[in-house]
């Protein structure tokens, strides 16, 4: 398992996302796969920086960890902000117009969708989101 600590901050994405192509890339993973984890993973660190510590900043942990049969990446996020769980969150009606739809959500209701697993925990004070993708 790997582990980048940073701050939870919009400027740091692009480390987010070195960090975790990184890691793709030493599993041959296809480019189609690798951007729908790049847009997962922007998705979630773009909301823990914007919503888990407002107004001010702090920290976050993103661990990666590869898995086999089925070969799979494990993407765990950790911060001790706000307690959040994005998947009590009721999924957006898609089948209505951009216009008629409430603002919010998509983003959290595509990295569900994209995702082959998604889970959340609160414990000792941290929210640990944690997606898994197939290779």
């Amino acid at each position: 398992m790997k582990e980048l600590e940073l701050e939870a901050k919009i400027e740091n994405l692009h480390q987010v996302l070195a960090f975790v192509d990184e890691q793709l890339e030493q599993m041959d993973c296809p480019m189609k796969v690798q951007m729908q984890v790049d847009i997962a993973v922007e998705e979630i660190f773009v909301n823990i920086a914007h919503y888990a510590y407002a107004p001010n900043g702090g920290p976050a942990t993103i661990r990666a960890e590869v898995k086999s049969d089925p070969l799979a990446i494990e993407l765990t996020f950790i911060d001790h902000g706000v307690p959040y769980d994005p998947l009590e969150k009721k999924d957006p009606d898609i089948t209505l117009s951009a216009a008629e739809r409430q603002i919010g959500g998509l983003g959290i209701f595509m990295v569900k969708k994209s995702m082959d697993n998604m889970k959340y925990e609160y414990k000792d004070g941290h929210n640990i989101l944690t997606i898994t993708k197939n290779i």
